[in-house]
């Protein structure tokens, strides 16, 4: 096959994609002031981004990454495990451990880099992985390099997830159970206590992604799953990249497991070490996350105003409790022109369609931060308002 034929095909799926609504393009960004970026030449409220708590733009954090550029320079220049892992990994692993209540934690490059990494480097083809349906892609591909047996549990299905390790426990070396704490596209939470017992239990180990709920949950902003838990799942996932405001992520787990980690995890033995910019600005934003509690707060108080309007007000479907509103339509046509209707509106709220979510169940997902004022939701309801009123009328 030539490049020419081969681009063929690759034209008649981008067609096919434009023709579902499927298509995706990068649109161009620049950061404006308060809760507003710049996009398409147009100043548009954001309410796509994870920036929960405005940390990226915190002062504090711009110093401390500043003073480290200066410092050692803007590159690791090799991996960790050559000569890439400076001091600042101790600092930002020790201020992990001691957030999680944990042994011990190891950075990573990325959240998708961490989930890819940690599973396929903990288990492997004797082993089986059962996890929620809903898990992130990036939980899904590190299960399908492993080559581990997978089984997906219906979102939130206790029984039959216990099912699963009633038949199925015995035929394998070993069980990874894989959950997120906060889901990111529903704005929900999974039982981890209950999924801790049952990973006890059965003589598993449990995994949780708290990626989206690192910063905004508990007293210290640690997460869901408390700094003091009695029963911690054996591995916990977190990120930089969202409330904290910077970038890279983190696995918190027993010594054990993180000195295993550091010999098979190939996206950590391979990979080009964090810059010290970002490492220094991780830093500071774990030692300041536990300040935030009116953020937190806000943040919180607002998306339950939102979730309560689109409930009640609108009589739509949406789910969950925290930050994260999705606002569920039943076709993909439906959230595409509510995206665009919503962008002449000067608001960025993006339409999630298949494969991110099931084909059922598109949506706007509604990301709340705590630079949203009441202002920016007085405007959402009011766009909101006159497009579905615009939709009964036509």
């Amino acid at each position: 096959m030539n490049q020419a034929s081969f681009e063929d095909g690759l034209r008649a799926e981008l067609s096919r994609l434009a023709k579902a609504g499927l298509l995706r393009r990068l649109v161009t960004t620049s950061v404006g002031s308060g809760d507003s970026v710049v996009m398409d030449g147009k100043s548009v409220v954001d309410l796509s981004s994870n920036d929960y708590l405005g940390l990226s733009r915190h002062p504090l954090l711009k110093r401390a990454a500043m003073e480290a550029i200066d410092k050692y320079g803007v590159g690791a220049r090799a991996s960790r495990l050559m000569s890439g892992n400076f001091h600042l990994y101790d600092q930002l692993e020790e201020a992990i451990a001691s957030l999680k209540g944990t042994e011990a934690s190891l950075v990573f490059g990325s959240g998708y880099l961490c989930n890819l990494s940690v599973i396929s480097g903990l288990v492997g083809p004797s082993h089986c992985i059962v996890m929620d349906k809903l898990c992130h892609a990036s939980i899904v591909d590190g299960a399908l390099l492993s080559r581990a047996r997978i089984i997906r549990f219906p979102h939130n299905d206790l029984e039959y997830l216990e099912g699963i390790l009633k038949r199925k426990r015995q035929d394998y070396k070993g069980v990874l159970i894989v959950a997120e704490s906060l889901y990111s596209m529903d704005g929900d939470f999974a039982p981890v206590n209950e999924l801790v017992a049952l990973g006890r239990k059965y003589n598993a180990l449990v995994m949780v992604d708290e990626a989206h709920a690192l910063g905004v949950f508990g007293k210290r902003g640690e997460g869901l799953i408390a700094q003091d838990s009695q029963e911690k799942p054996d591995l916990i996932i977190g990120t930089f990249g969202k409330a904290l405001g910077s970038y890279g992520a983190f696995c918190a787990t027993s010594k054990v497991i993180k000195d295993f980690l550091i010999n098979k995890a190939r996206g950590l033995i391979y990979s080009t070490a964090l810059p010290p910019g970002t490492l220094a600005a991780n830093i500071e934003a774990v030692n300041l996350v536990a300040k935030l509690t009116d953020a937190r707060q806000k943040v919180l108080e607002i998306a339950d105003d939102f979730r309560d309007f689109v409930q009640g007000e609108l009589c739509l479907a949406t789910r969950g409790k925290s930050q994260i509103v999705p606002l569920i339509l039943k076709e993909v046509s439906e959230v595409v022109a509510l995206e665009a209707f919503l962008k002449e509106h000067h608001i960025l709220a993006k339409a999630i369609r298949p494969p991110t979510v099931p084909k059922d169940s598109p949506r706007i997902r509604f990301s709340f931060c705590a630079h949203h004022g009441r202002d920016t939701l007085h405007l959402i309801k009011k766009v909101l308002r006159e497009f579905f009123k615009k939709g009964q009328n036509s």
